[in-house]
């Protein structure tokens, strides 16, 4: 439980007590940034009110791609079975936007049965209309994954201006749509097709401002031998840099996300690896979902913000009787220096700001005498909203992620490689030995004992001081060095004996190989003769 007190005429009323982070985001929205987004327009201009589903709903996943590009062999990975609805093949199959969700039976919910539903968060596709929503489905079915998480399938990106044009709907401001309510976008590519075609580079642009939670897969990467390969992701890179206005390299996934053999296995160790890395991404996301949906609403109020300072300038500007209509094509085409005046006025930062031609497009279609002029009452409750609500929200948040550390994405491919022989780095770096009856570092002692005594050895052992001299041949930072000398000084003595030294050894080979030294000493690295010694 969770209270605000309030510090002002307008906090003084009775606290506002909130039993999790849910329950603060609907309320704080719906009596403070909600009433700022009614009096200026804001859902004509940019999105659609936000409802309780909004809030409550599973982090979701949306895979967008061109077509063929394993968009759902990739859901079919995850979930380990099929769902209904499913089409795969080389051909544009996906001609519906899916979304696949958690079910006690099997089932099809059609596109115009969903946007009624108030449980769902997608009645606000409505607004589409119904060549939209005769291509939008949603696949229900009892699935360990769809627990956690759901996944929303898109129709394969077309290349030709007939195949953009019948849709029938606006692909791009869909997509911006789920963007502003999903949790994680992947682009998926295939690693022979990398060319971006108009509609998907048009796709991406409309991403803009969701950069954070793009991620890129380099999908059917067995299909290309090693050097090829490397200029393909390249080529990729150098694609996307052209779209992506950002500074920072978007985060890029290889491999092949299906359940076939590879076709060409050399890379496999580098599929293992990014897969691991792209599943960790996935499963963090039901432990930062709060916190994605706290940073969303920010995002949308000082978007409201800077749109009921556009509004109101507009209207402030607006002539009361005469030459209306002069006065508004005048108004729209220096709406950039509108936006420059704003910025100086008001101190707010350009990527604020809606983007301009766009927006000079929607003014075209409104009268700019009935809008509003400004209202500093609600902007003052939406600032008073930012500035102590949000902070105080923050921390209930870090109470959830306290009292739930292990919520996170299972079954499917999740649990797959979590246990056994075939979990990822299994039986490598310090793992290596971990089956074996003979300790694996016996295999090379000969080796280490010849270093040994050369050390001058007192009693059968030597001085952290000697032990130092041939430690730091291996270039590894002090830091390294240092925590390898606390894992094989077994009995913390400060001295190293003969198994102690070959086992400090083992672990600077583990290091200089690229693996990372375990946290504690695993059991089968404990010399056999001091394995009764706990290990502290």
């Amino acid at each position: 439980m969770f209270s605000w007190l309030g510090t002002d005429d307008r906090r003084k009323k009775d606290p506002e007590v909130f039993q999790t982070v849910s329950d603060g985001l609907k309320k704080l929205y719906k009596t403070k940034l909600l009433p700022l987004e009614e009096h200026y327009k804001f859902h004509e201009f940019h999105s659609p009110a936000l409802e309780d589903a909004d809030f409550d709903n599973k982090p979701m996943v949306l895979l967008v791609g061109q077509y063929s590009t394993g968009k759902t062999s990739f859901i079919r990975y995850l979930l380990e079975q099929d769902f209904p609805g499913m089409r795969i093949g080389p051909e544009p199959t996906t001609d519906s936007f899916i979304a696949v969700m958690h079910g006690d039976t099997e089932g099809v919910i059609p596109g115009n049965a969903l946007v009624v539903d108030p449980k769902k968060p997608f009645r606000k596709l409505n607004s589409f209309g119904n060549a939209f929503l005769n291509r939008f489905v949603c696949a229900q079915l009892p699935n360990p994954v769809l627990e956690s998480i759901s996944v929303i399938d898109t129709p394969g990106i077309l290349s030709g201006e007939k195949q953009r044009i019948s849709r029938g709907y606006d692909f791009a401001a869909v997509l911006e749509w789920f963007a502003e309510r999903v949790d994680r976008i992947i682009l998926l590519f295939d690693a022979h097709k990398l060319d971006i075609s108009d509609e998907f580079s048009e796709v991406i642009k409309a991403l803009k401002n969701h950069e954070d939670k793009i991620r890129v897969v380099l999908n059917k990467a067995d299909q290309i031998e090693t050097q090829q390969l490397m200029r393909v992701y390249g080529a990729l890179m150098w694609s996307l840099g052209k779209i992506v206005n950002t500074p920072e390299v978007i985060r890029v996934y290889i491999g092949s996300f299906w359940s076939h053999p590879l076709l060409i296995p050399d890379n496999r160790k580098l599929f293992e690896a990014e897969e691991q890395d792209l599943f960790k991404d996935i499963q963090s996301l039901p432990r930062n979902a709060a916190l994605r949906k706290l940073n969303d609403l920010i995002k949308r109020a000082r978007l409201a913000k800077v749109h009921a300072y556009i509004i109101s300038s507009l209207k402030k500007e607006m002539p009361s009787v005469f030459g209306k209509e002069g006065k508004k094509k005048e108004l729209i085409n220096s709406l950039g220096e509108i936006y420059s005046r704003i910025e100086r006025e008001h101190q707010i930062s350009p990527g604020d700001f809606p983007n301009l031609k766009k927006m000079q497009e929607q003014l075209n279609a409104h009268d700019l005498n009935k809008f509003q002029p400004l209202k500093m009452k609600l902007l003052d409750t939406v600032d008073d909203m930012l500035a102590h609500d949000i902070a105080s929200l923050m921390v209930l948040v870090r109470q959830e992620e306290t009292n739930r550390p292990q919520q996170g994405v299972k079954g499917g491919a999740f649990d797959g490689t979590l246990n056994g022989p075939f979990g990822h780095g299994y039986g490598e770096g310090a793992g290596e030995g971990i089956d074996e009856a003979e300790w694996v570092v016996a295999r090379d002692k000969p080796m280490y004992d010849e270093i040994f005594y050369t050390l001058s050895p007192v009693n059968g052992k030597v001085t952290g001081a000697n032990a130092k001299k041939e430690m730091v041949k291996s270039k590894l930072p002090n830091t390294v060095l240092g925590k390898i000398w606390k894992l094989a000084d077994i009995d913390k003595d400060g001295m190293l004996d003969d198994e102690e030294f070959a086992l400090a050894n083992h672990l600077i080979k583990v290091k200089l190989e690229g693996h990372e030294l375990p946290a504690d000493l695993p059991g089968h690295l404990i010399p056999p003769s001091k394995r009764k010694i706990p290990a502290e």
